[in-house]
């Protein structure tokens, strides 16, 4: 899995790339919590490149959504691929999270 981010004025988004899965999931659940630690409180998950998520990364997921809602902020979901959004789907998560189709739209709803 590779993490990129990208600061903006009032938002970071947080590409993810690869699987995402019990042996890594922990370099996401770090990397998140190190930008709530700085301050951060919007953010989005830019999931263009995320080939596959298991119920770790799932929840990882869930458990920044429930840091950052408690902090007033917002957690946004884009760009996910067909199987990535059927995880979701089976998983529950679709009614939840934020999702949007695109990163520009997620962008906009920011």
């Amino acid at each position: 899995m590779e993490i990129a981010d990208i600061k903006k004025e009032k938002y970071t988004i947080v590409e993810i790339a690869g699987r995402l899965d019990t042996t890594n999931y922990q370099e996401l659940e770090t990397n998140l919590q190190e930008k709530l630690d700085a301050g951060a409180r919007n953010l989005i998950l830019d999931c263009t490149n995320l080939e596959y998520v298991s119920s770790s990364g799932l929840r990882v997921f869930l458990m920044f959504l429930k840091k950052i809602k408690g902090l007033n902020g917002k957690f946004f979901v884009c760009s996910m691929q067909d199987e990535i959004k059927e995880i979701f789907k089976i998983s529950g998560f679709t009614s939840i999270f934020d999702i949007y189709e695109n990163r520009d739209q997620a962008e906009a709803a920011m």
